[in-house]
């Protein structure tokens, strides 16, 4: 193979190697930044890019996806005079990759000298207590401000977070025993409540306890009075009954004898019968009238009869 044609080979080889080097690819969330003769061309997005060799150059390759920056503590004061050590988080997103690169040298530290200063002066105007309970509005400011300063940088700050407040060792330590007196303020607070409830709880058991046993002595009074009520009744409803059975008997006896039509001897008989029931009383002097003495005489008569019947029977 001749001289000239290896030449125009390996012309050609290097021609095709420069123009292969020179196709981009962007990738996503990337921007590419390029120069031309030193000067700002374009900016590239995502895709594919052809870059003219030796004329053409990536300045910067730009992220765009949200970053987190997590800062060294900064010493700040407040406004009684207590010194702390803060760190904060700062969630940032590129937006405008041209001003990013050429709006700031070494845009990160910035971020953070611009933190640190923000921090000082919102902490400065706030008391220990007030920096410690106040995140949220310290963490509000320093993020509106910090977008608004780095806004002519390309750079979008989403929020920032203060990650750890630290007052001196002193100031801790005295916190702390203040937090354990207060938690055993309350937990004594909270037992004395628990107590109190509790023989409240006692007091309302015994009244309830006292009001139902009062009621049902009550009602088994009641009850009681009640059954003596039936029984009393219902030994007078039996006396009655008794009493109207006798008189029914009686009268009955009496209608009987008029439908029978005794003689005077038989009734003079009955009348002796009811005499000698009388007598079998306790009374010490009997009167006996005169048509009972004629009667004795003939019951006498009528003894020796029902006496001598049997002995005429044998």
């Amino acid at each position: 193979m001749e001289t000239p044609v290896i030449i125009a080979l390996i012309v050609a080889a290097f021609i095709l190697l420069v123009i292969i080097s020179n196709i981009k690819v962007v990738p996503q969330a990337y921007v590419y930044v390029v120069e031309r003769f030193g000067a700002f061309h374009a900016a590239w997005t995502t895709g594919l890019h052809v870059k003219i060799p030796f004329i053409d150059k990536i300045a910067k390759k730009v992220s765009i996806k949200e970053q987190v920056v997590d800062f060294n503590p900064q010493s700040v004061i407040t406004k009684d005079n207590v010194t702390m050590q803060i760190d904060t988080v700062v969630f940032f997103q590129i937006t405008n990759a041209m001003q990013f690169t050429y709006g700031v040298e070494r845009p990160i530290s910035a971020i953070e000298n611009l933190t640190a200063t923000t921090l000082r002066n919102i902490v400065g105007d706030m008391d220990l207590e007030g920096t410690l309970t106040s995140r949220d509005f310290i963490n509000t400011n320093i993020t509106k401000i910090l977008d608004e300063a780095t806004d002519r940088w390309g750079i979008k700050v989403q929020r920032v977070e203060l990650k750890n407040i630290l007052p001196p060792p002193e100031i801790r330590d005295a916190m702390e025993k203040q937090m354990k007196a207060d938690r055993e303020r309350r937990e004594k607070v909270i037992q004395a409540e628990a107590e109190k409830k509790s023989q409240i709880l006692v007091a309302e058991g015994e009244k309830e306890s006292k009001i139902l046993r009062a009621e049902a002595e009550r009602e088994s009074k009641i009850l009681q009075a009640d059954a003596v009520k039936q029984q009393k009744i219902l030994e007078a409803e039996g006396e009655a009954q008794a009493i109207q059975m006798v008189q029914q008997a009686l009268a009955d006896s009496l209608v009987k004898l008029n439908q029978a039509n005794p003689s005077a001897n038989v009734i003079k008989l009955k009348s002796l019968e009811a005499f000698a029931k009388a007598a079998d009383g306790k009374a010490t002097k009997i009167i006996i009238p005169s048509e009972i003495q004629g009667v004795a005489g003939l019951a006498a008569g009528l003894k020796g009869v029902m006496t001598e019947f049997p002995k005429d029977a044998q």
